[in-house]
């Protein structure tokens, strides 16, 4: 029968099991991933089943790392993910963590677009360090991206975000992830997605201020190609501001719906 080690096809004996296979070919691994889970008991293989063996700490080649990472995605997953085509509009709070959780499960492109520089401030709630202080967010965020996942493809954009560029901007993806600060620049995104771009579907997220019930902040289903995340109502305001737990809260909704659309669950 045949199966994928290390995602590399492989013609086995019909009684094979996980642990069999790893002593066969890597004695000292002592993780073993089947079928997208760490096992720790022997299992039965069967047809076009899928393993991975690693040894803890080990540094891998780059295509093992590749294999590695897509090994904990389940079977059919990243076939999916790695052909689609994200953008980002916005790389603060919001669009910096949905960036790093896309890159993390493999989307295959990310375009991401920001005008702003990384300033202090910004470390509260944003996937940026210390040493990314003064840099261009959209460097900042290449640079953070490259040493998570160095298999997507990334595209970045130092521009300013309006109704004259939005079409031409994100011509050439699927999904356009909407994480603007500015009530007016969310509405203008959205508006214009909605009337001209029909072909794409928008993800946004709007009211995930403060320190209020994790539970509030929920995915809506709006229309057919437009989503929206948050509570609706807690913006930003002396005496509520941003913090890191509700919005990264809120990027993964935008994350995971993302995820969703793709393997085909498009309801919330």
């Amino acid at each position: 029968m045949q199966i994928f080690l290390n995602e590399k096809s492989f013609i086995v004996d019909n009684n094979s099991t996980a642990f069999s296979i790893r002593d066969n070919f890597k004695k000292d691994a002592d993780i073993v991933v089947h079928n997208g889970f760490i096992i720790k008991d022997d299992a039965l293989l069967k047809d076009n089943d899928r393993l991975t063996i690693i040894k803890r700490g080990e540094i891998p080649s780059k295509d093992e790392l590749e294999a590695l990472m897509i090994s904990r995605h389940t079977p059919g997953v990243h076939e999916k993910i790695k052909t689609a085509r994200i953008g980002i509009a916005g790389l603060g709070g919001l669009g910096s963590n949905v960036a790093v959780s896309l890159a993390r499960i493999g989307i295959g492109y990310l375009k991401l677009i920001d005008f702003d520089v990384v300033e202090p401030s910004n470390l509260n709630r944003q996937q940026y360090f210390v040493k990314h202080i003064g840099m261009k967010k959209t460097e900042a965020i290449k640079d953070l991206i490259s040493q998570i996942n160095p298999f997507v493809i990334v595209k970045t954009k130092d521009i300013f975000i309006d109704q004259k560029n939005i079409e031409k901007l994100f011509d050439d993806v699927d999904i356009i992830i909407e994480a603007f600060d500015s009530p007016n620049s969310k509405a203008e995104l959205i508006n214009t997605v909605l009337k001209k771009m029909s072909d794409k579907t928008i993800v946004a997220a709007s009211g995930m201020a403060g320190y209020f019930s994790n539970n509030t902040i929920i995915t809506k289903k709006i229309r057919d190609n437009f989503y929206l995340i948050g509570d609706d109502i807690s913006e930003a305001k002396p005496g509520c501001g941003l913090m890191a737990p509700r919005v990264s809260i809120a990027a993964n909704h935008q994350a995971n719906t993302v995820l969703r659309i793709l393997m085909g669950e498009k309801d919330v």
